[in-house]
């Protein structure tokens, strides 16, 4: 028999025969789809996509393993209920529950969050301006991730970002020629000290915030610490794949096995953090990974999807005020000349417009130094929207939406047999096949036919 939330997710992803796609058309968009994860170029350990037009979902598909064959297990495939760890994606659903304390009035975006963590925060460079929630969300805090993101549960965050704290260093943290508020620069180390500020704001553990908070009202099974994970959930959750060596060796063999990379829970369920048993909440939110561990389905990310297009509403619950909605996809900053790095982290000019937690795709495509740059989603142009990208440990996954028209795309693959940088794309700065699993399904199934 079916559990409860396997139910509900199979109910939630049902579309009336009016919204869903003609059987011919989804048909061939399947068959396109299924050539990109198979291409011997590049191919993916799995791809699950939901394409929603006008509102409505109009195309969901899985295909390939969540877990690959070994020499005693057959392969597992990804199904709707499969979750990912979704990477950057995360830092925009943790931005969901950010904007909900707010509407609640327990943060602010503008004060100085000093104020919440109970010690004056400053960029020893910039020793007079403070730092805002508002800066962390657009990445212009003037934080790094030079010295790193993730600290044990039995660190204080204070001793890392003070000056004079034991893991303080030299300071890589902190840019020493940029001030806080005006500069981009894409940075993990932001969205650690966002939730460190949530669990200080509301006294309540990060993971379990974010449940109370977005989780449990929209019936979510999506969660930030694995361990919390009945059984039955853990087996949904993908292995993340590579062909290449795991843990900093950057030795691709295209010829070679997929190699686990992380979520590899075949023969051992997830261990709790080191140390979570002491933690004091409020001094280290990095251990639940708000910048890039989110598990969580492509269909649940339709769900957050639909909410956001119908002003906050969902299953008759509004989950977020319309204007909170607004005021988190307000545009906060815009490339110019002086004011940010669209190549930072090397994204090949990616970046050129933000809201709070969540990129402006701006349909920006440029040759720059023989290669093709910017934020455009469909080979020709036309798709403008706002959401996220995530990439990392062999995941890639996109969630964009327009808001005006309420056409969006969800994508996430497991895993890439090559190395991305070797096979860039030709009107972006993502990878050829990135580019090719959009377009598939802008043209597959939601430009109007």
């Amino acid at each position: 028999m079916k559990s409860l939330l396997t139910m509900l997710a199979l109910s939630l992803l049902s579309t009336s025969a009016s919204a869903a796609l003609p059987e011919q058309q989804a048909a061939a968009l399947t068959r396109q789809l299924q050539a990109i994860v198979s291409d011997p170029a590049m191919p993916l350990a799995s791809l699950s996509v939901v394409a929603i037009r006008h509102g409505e979902i109009v195309y969901s598909q899985q295909l390939g393993s969540k877990r690959l064959p070994t020499a005693t297990a057959p392969a597992q495939p990804v199904d709707a209920n499969t979750m990912f760890r979704i990477a950057s994606i995360s830092k925009f659903v943790t931005t969901l529950g950010t904007m909900k304390l707010v509407e609640q009035g327990r943060l602010s975006l503008d004060a100085d969050i000093s104020d919440y963590l109970g010690y004056r925060l400053r960029n020893p460079n910039f020793p007079n301006q403070p730092i805002t929630l508002r800066m962390l969300l657009t990445h212009t805090s003037s934080l790094r991730d030079e010295a790193g993101f993730k600290w044990a549960a039995n660190v204080n965050l204070k001793d890392a970002l003070l000056p004079g704290g034991r893991f303080y260093g030299k300071g890589d943290m902190w840019s020493k020629t940029e001030a806080p508020g005006k500069y981009f620069e894409y940075v993990n180390f932001n969205w650690g000290i966002i939730a460190t500020v949530m669990e200080c704001a509301s006294g309540e553990r990060f993971d379990r915030l974010m449940r109370h908070l977005i989780f449990d009202p929209m019936q979510l099974k999506a969660g930030f610490y694995l361990a919390d994970f009945a059984p039955a959930n853990i087996n949904d959750v993908a292995t993340l794949y590579r062909k290449r060596e795991k843990d900093g060796n950057e030795v691709w063999d295209p010829n070679g096995p997929w190699v686990a990379q992380t979520d590899d829970f075949s023969n051992e369920a997830p261990a709790a953090p080191r140390g979570l048993d002491s933690y004091v909440v409020g001094t280290n939110g990095t251990i639940f990974g708000p910048q890039g561990s989110l598990r969580i389905s492509a269909n649940e990310l339709a769900q957050i999807m639909l909410m956001l297009m119908n002003e906050g509403r969902y299953g008759g619950k509004q989950i977020l005020k319309p204007q909170t909605v607004d005021s988190m996809f307000t545009r906060q900053w815009s490339l110019d000349s002086k004011n940010g790095n669209g190549d930072s982290d090397y994204f090949h000019g990616l970046y050129h417009a933000w809201g709070l937690g969540n990129q402006h795709f701006t349909d920006a495509s440029e040759i720059r130094n023989g290669r093709a740059s910017g934020d455009r989603l469909v080979e020709g142009g036309g798709l403008t929207g706002v959401g996220h990208l995530g990439w990392s440990w062999g995941l890639n996954a996109l969630f964009v939406f327009d808001r005006q028209s309420k056409n969006g795309m969800v994508y996430v693959s497991s895993g890439v047999g090559a190395n991305p940088e070797l096979q860039p794309g030709r009107f972006s700065s993502e990878a050829r096949f990135q580019e090719r699993i959009t377009d598939a399904l802008y043209r597959g199934a939601i430009v109007p036919r």
